[in-house]
C-alpha cells in the first residue's frame, strides 16, 4: 500500500496547499458528542439523507423547513400515535417531496428510532458507543434494522451527526485503488467493505486522523478536481 502521507502531499497540490486541504477537511468528528443528540434530531437527520438520496440535495435542504412542519418536528412518539389517514394525506402535501415510500421511511424509522432509544436511553447514545473502528459493522445494522439506510445514505447519516464516518464515494474507491487496495470498481462485498475498513483504520492509527477526514483526503486525491470554493459549498451541506 502507498503511504498516506504521500496521498495527503498529492491532494494538497491539486487543492494549492496543505493550509487549503485542512480547511476542506470539515470538523474534527466527536462520537461521544453523538450521545448528547435528541431522537427528534436523529430522526430529522435520517429522513433529510433518505430524501436527498438520488435527488438534488439543494432542493431538499430548501424545503426542509416545510418537511419539519409537516412531519411533527420528527418527535417519534407523536409521529407514533398519527393514524394511517396522517401518513395517506402526507403523500398530497406540497411542503414535503410526495414520494409515498420515502414518506412510508420515516414511520417505519420513527418506530425503529423510539425502539432503540427506549433499550438505550436515546439512539444517540446506541451511536455514540459503538466503536469507531467498526463502521462497516454500525452500516450493515442500519441497513437490517432501519429503513432505506443502506449503502451510502448510512453513511451519510453517520457524517450528518458528526460520527466519525468515511463515505466510500467514487473517488474515494478509486484512490484506494491507486494507493494498492484489491477492492471492486464498486466495493460492496463484505470482503472488500472490510478490506477498506482495516486500510482506513490503520492509517487512522498512524496519522491520528479521524476516519471522515482520511477518507476526504482520499477523495479529493484523485479524479476530478473540484475548486476549493465548490468543495467548501458541499462541506457546509
Amino acid at each position: 500500500m502507498a503511504d498516506f502521507h504521500r496521498i495527503r502531499a498529492r491532494a494538497a497540490k491539486r487543492k494549492g496547499g496543505d493550509a487549503v486541504l485542512t480547511s476542506l477537511l470539515g470538523p474534527w468528528p466527536d462520537n461521544a458528542a453523538v450521545g448528547k443528540i435528541t431522537d427528534d434530531r436523529i430522526l430529522s437527520t435520517m429522513a433529510e439523507r433518505v430524501f436527498a438520496a438520488g435527488f438534488v440535495w439543494r432542493v431538499i435542504e430548501q424545503k426542509w423547513p416545510g418537511f419539519e412542519e409537516a412531519f411533527l418536528h420528527f418527535e417519534p412518539k407523536r409521529l407514533l400515535f398519527q393514524p394511517d389517514d396522517f401518513w395517506h394525506d402526507l403523500t398530497a402535501d406540497k411542503r414535503i417531496v410526495r414520494n409515498p415510500q420515502k414518506i412510508k421511511s420515516v414511520r417505519d424509522n420513527a418506530a425503529f428510532v423510539e425502539r432503540v432509544s427506549k433499550e438505550h436511553g436515546s439512539f444517540g447514545k446506541f451511536l455514540a458507543q459503538w466503536p469507531a473502528d467498526d463502521q462497516i459493522g454500525l452500516m450493515a445494522w442500519l441497513g437490517k434494522h432501519g429503513s432505506r439506510l443502506g449503502g451510502n445514505t448510512g453513511q451519510y447519516f453517520l457524517r450528518w451527526l458528526e460520527w466519525d464516518a468515511f463515505v466510500i464515494s467514487a473517488d474515494m474507491g478509486a484512490a484506494l485503488r491507486d494507493a494498492g487496495l484489491d477492492i471492486a470498481e464498486s466495493p460492496t462485498s463484505k470482503k472488500d467493505l472490510g478490506k477498506i475498513q482495516a486500510q482506513i483504520n490503520q492509517w487512522s492509527e498512524e496519522t491520528g486522523l479521524p476516519r471522515r477526514h482520511i477518507s476526504r483526503i482520499l477523495a479529493m486525491s484523485i479524479g476530478e478536481n473540484r475548486s476549493p470554493e465548490a468543495l467548501r459549498e458541499y462541506i457546509a451541506d
